[in-house]
């Protein structure tokens, strides 16, 4: 798998998440893994460009190369200028988001609603790749409703405005997240075009993987909501695709070491007030579907300092080796360690639970 000049390790991709895929997350799941992942959308309006929620978004120090930025808009000059903003500042890939939902972003008349505007689309194309010198690349939906699905015609426009790479979401603007992502469109995008097409939607497990890959021709998958709380999923859909074997849950211990990883990495990023409460989200998702998880989350919630919160989480890690050297994803066990968990947070904090 190729996009431009990077030759990447696998065709498993981590898709642009607002609020999720920050540089931390983006780092580990990379390091788990996944041969490619997309910065949270950037606003193309300049006057937002030195905003530090923007700064953040944008801040690729460190990480694993290529260093892709997704920027959001619907003015072509604005997104040009963004797009050659993020270039100097270390971008060596730009997507323009095309696929974003969301009531706020289509209300702009950015994201999925450009698809309604099929002139508009074809002129942010042409001057975003005529602006910089890497590798340009679209994520979009199949239409902006299912009476209007015109993913054909988007991805001819994208591949003759030099776009190298195609994203495509198996659903409507107006779907949202809700029903079933679907693969016939996919299927013939690709068949379509001679570029790479990526598949997106509802893959969540190794098994939808490839079933996807086998059945739209595709190049890549792109992985959303199902690497919340499990980047590690990275990695199992790769292992499974290139043997057909699965991989193991991980160890307790690793996730363990993965969590006193990621949370430090989190509040230097954030800084901790805004970090520890920003956290949150990521350990409710790593410990949901684990015994006592859900007690734990609720009570986590309350903890307002860093150091508790990183003790609390590496506690209830501790405390999961009770039932066995890996992590066990079972619902019948969630309640197990009840009482065991009540050690895993400060005094005030249990008794406020």
């Amino acid at each position: 798998m190729q996009i431009g000049p990077y030759i990447l390790r696998n065709n498993v991709f981590v898709a642009p998440m607002a609020g999720v895929t920050d540089r931390p997350f983006r780092q580990l799941c990379k390091q788990l893994g996944a041969g490619y992942a997309v910065s949270e959308m950037a606003a193309s309006n300049p006057r937002l460009w030195a905003s530090e929620k923007t700064s953040r978004r944008t801040d690729h120090t460190g990480e694993m190369e290529p260093k892709a930025v997704q920027i959001a808009g619907a003015d072509p000059k604005d997104l040009a200028d963004c797009a050659r903003f993020n270039v100097e500042r270390g971008a060596q890939i730009i997507d323009i988001n095309m696929g974003c939902p969301v009531k706020k972003v289509c209300n702009s008349w950015c994201g999925s609603a450009l698809l309604q505007h099929e002139d508009l689309v074809e002129r942010i194309l042409h001057a975003v790749v005529d602006a910089v010198d890497v590798p340009v690349t679209l994520k979009f939906r199949t239409g902006w409703d299912r009476q209007n699905k015109n993913a054909l015609r988007i991805a001819r426009i994208a591949e003759q405005a030099g776009i190298q790479m195609l994203t495509l979401h198996g659903r409507t603007r107006a779907d949202g997240y809700k029903g079933d992502a679907e693969y016939d469109t996919i299927r013939a995008v690709k068949a379509s075009v001679r570029i790479p097409v990526v598949a997106n939607g509802d893959i969540t497990t190794p098994e939808k993987a490839k079933f996807v890959l086998d059945y739209t021709g595709a190049d890549a998958v792109m992985i959303g909501r199902a690497a919340q709380g499990r980047p590690w999923i990275c990695r199992e859909i790769d292992h499974y695709l290139r043997t057909g074997e699965h991989l193991p849950a991980p160890l307790v211990e690793e996730v363990r070491a993965l969590m006193n990883e990621h949370l430090p990495a989190h509040y230097a990023f954030y800084g901790d007030f805004v970090g520890v409460r920003s956290a949150r989200k990521h350990i409710g998702w790593y410990v949901q579907d684990l015994p006592g998880g859900e007690d734990f989350r609720q009570r986590m919630n309350l903890l307002e300092s860093t150091a508790e919160q990183l003790a609390a989480v590496d506690m209830f890690f501790s405390s999961q080796l009770e039932l066995g050297e890996r992590l066990q994803y079972r619902p019948a066990l969630r309640d197990a360690l009840r009482d065991a968990l009540n050690d895993a947070l400060p005094a005030d904090a249990a008794m406020a639970a």
